[in-house]
């Protein structure tokens, strides 16, 4: 298992942009599949993007494709998520997680999670 801290989240206008951070604790960082996931009020939480744990596989949810990146550093036990062209439905609580092996979408496949940082996109 990894602890995973994330932060970088905040309050900005439309149109600007974020990068998420998510530290992540555990000597195999490196053997880890990576994502960010985001759950708005009310609503269930939803897979944004991922990488593997090689980091030449990157998925991401369509509403997000061209505009957010997701990077990692395994020499630093990092994962980011750069945010561009924010909109105001990119507001949630966005979420870090890991789990060993191939990289996936569904959030059941991941067994480690960050407690979250809130990204609110003001119109």
């Amino acid at each position: 298992q990894v602890q995973l801290v994330e932060s970088g989240g905040g309050l900005v206008q439309a149109g600007g942009s974020l990068r998420l951070s998510c530290d992540a604790s555990g000597r195999t960082f490196s053997r880890y599949s990576m994502a960010w996931f985001r759950q708005a009020p009310g609503k269930e939480r939803k897979f944004v993007a991922a990488i593997s744990w090689n980091p030449r596989i990157t998925y991401y949810e369509d509403s997000v494709k061209g505009r957010f990146t997701i990077s990692r550093d395994n020499a630093k036990n990092m994962v980011y998520l750069q945010m561009n062209s924010l909109k105001p439905e990119d507001t949630a609580v966005y979420y870090c997680a890991a789990k060993q092996g191939d990289i996936a979408t569904n959030k059941g496949s991941f067994g480690s999670w960050g407690q979250g940082t809130q990204v609110t996109v003001s119109s």
